[in-house]
């Protein structure tokens, strides 16, 4: 919320603020009828007002202050009246009143929500205060009685002195008025802008904090899914082979049960690399991260579960940044594991890792042949129709969508991009292409191996 001097406005005083004025309104009532029976007792005021007048004019100097914050402009213009009374009808005081005037003053400069009307509130007292004082000091230069003893002739006279003196200490204390008011105004606004700001700073400390757990939720939750899944798709279909060749061809089965009790301890140990990393992030060892340099291991370990696979390494291999490595393991990783789950028997699958110049590429395709319905969103570009392999993450309402998605979003975090579209001559193949020139020149390992 920026608050500039135009638009921002100073909040109403409390309670509190309007009991400490009151108070103040009774102190100073106090001391004025203090100083007035003092100044009535030095006789320093040849023909004194009336008491009557000097109630009147103790009243008005003072008790308007108790409301001096909540209504200053209203509370100016009855001080000035009260301290116009004292003055004019000779009320035997001269300095409360004075401080009184002042305070008000003051109050309308730093507390006047509406700018304007403080300005003009402000100026057409002193300048009333000004023609006032001006207009007294003509009058009494004419009357011989006042102040005898000072010379009215000539320019430079000791009444003309005197005159001078008045209208300088008089201009000094409107314009202090003036300036305090303003100071405290503009820096109650920029107080007001600093708290401002910092509630800001807050909603977004707490904005991305949240933001932060979400995208760690959402990293965490794409981790499990691609281990899982993987895993858990390979001990299915050897469980289900092993099941069926179990009386026919027992060693068969023997096989496929190692198989499953492999991809069993493979699923453990990365979940165990996965809570170890977000128990104690900092201790994670670059060198152990998956990455391309796997995607042998990875191919191998899809041919163990059934499904053909193959790897093809095109272009100079060399070392990619970590995190570009792991989303593009973790890329072919998801898309083999669809191939095993919707491409259907005898499907056979292919990977390219392409090394270019300003890019690195995963391509995986297969041509399985079983169809089912895909949904839409199958692909970046889209294809509306439908088929059971590497696309149909996005098909039915399982949950697989997640597979695809998470694609997705592991490639645009590293600023590259995916296509996941039916081939021509049949089956499915998803592309993900990484620019180089576009990442984080922090490099892993792992890639310089592929």
């Amino acid at each position: 919320m920026s608050q500039t001097t135009a638009t921002w406005v100073r909040p109403l005083p409390g309670r509190s603020a309007i009991r400490a004025d009151a108070l103040l309104a009774a102190a100073l009532a106090f001391a004025m009828l203090t100083t007035t029976l003092l100044y009535q007792r030095s006789r320093l005021f040849d023909e004194p007002a009336e008491p009557w007048v000097w109630a009147v004019a103790i009243a008005l100097c003072t008790a308007p202050l108790a409301l001096r914050r909540r209504y200053p402009a209203a509370v100016a213009v009855l001080v000035a009246i009260g301290f116009f009374i004292t003055g004019q009808f000779r009320v035997p005081e001269a300095l409360m009143s004075s401080i009184c005037l002042f305070l008000a003053l003051y109050t309308v400069g730093a507390w006047g929500r509406n700018r304007a009307a403080a300005f003009w509130t402000r100026l057409g007292i002193t300048a009333g205060m000004i023609v006032w004082l001006l207009v007294n000091l003509v009058v009494s230069s004419a009357d011989q009685s006042y102040l005898s003893d000072f010379s009215r002739s000539g320019i430079f006279s000791a009444y003309a002195t005197y005159a001078t003196i008045q209208i300088i200490t008089n201009l000094l204390y409107f314009g202090a008025a003036f300036l305090f008011g303003e100071r405290a105004w503009r820096g109650a606004r920029l107080s007001a802008q600093l708290e401002a700001q910092g509630r800001e700073l807050e909603l977004e400390r707490q904005t991305s904090a949240t933001q932060a757990v979400a995208l760690d939720r959402l990293g965490i939750a794409r981790e499990l899914h691609d281990v899982v899944a993987h895993h858990v798709s390979v001990m299915g279909i050897q469980a289900a082979a092993a099941r069926r060749s179990l009386e026919t061809d027992p060693q068969r089965a023997v096989a496929a049960l190692e198989v499953v009790e492999s991809s069993a301890h493979a699923a453990v140990e990365e979940l165990r690399r996965l809570v170890h990393t977000l128990r104690t992030p900092e201790n994670e060892d670059p060198a152990s991260t998956i990455g391309v340099a796997q995607l042998a291991a990875l191919v191998a370990e899809s041919q163990r579960a059934g499904t053909p696979a193959t790897l093809i390494v095109s272009g100079e291999p060399r070392p990619l940044p970590m995190l570009v490595d792991v989303a593009l393991y973790r890329t072919v990783q998801e898309a083999l594991t669809n191939v095993r789950k919707h491409a259907g028997r005898g499907a056979v699958s292919e990977v390219r890792l392409r090394f270019r110049a300003d890019a690195a590429e995963v391509e995986i395709a297969d041509n399985g042949v079983r169809q089912t319905l895909a949904g839409p969103g199958t692909g970046t570009g889209g294809s509306g129709g439908g088929r059971s392999g590497i696309g149909a993450v996005a098909g039915n309402g399982s949950g697989i969508g997640a597979g695809l998605r998470g694609m997705r979003e592991r490639i645009g975090a590293v600023g590259g991009t995916v296509v996941a579209e039916q081939r021509e001559q049949g089956g499915f193949i998803v592309r993900a292409e990484v620019p180089l020139a576009e990442v984080p020149a922090a490099e892993s390992p792992a890639g310089a191996s592929a």
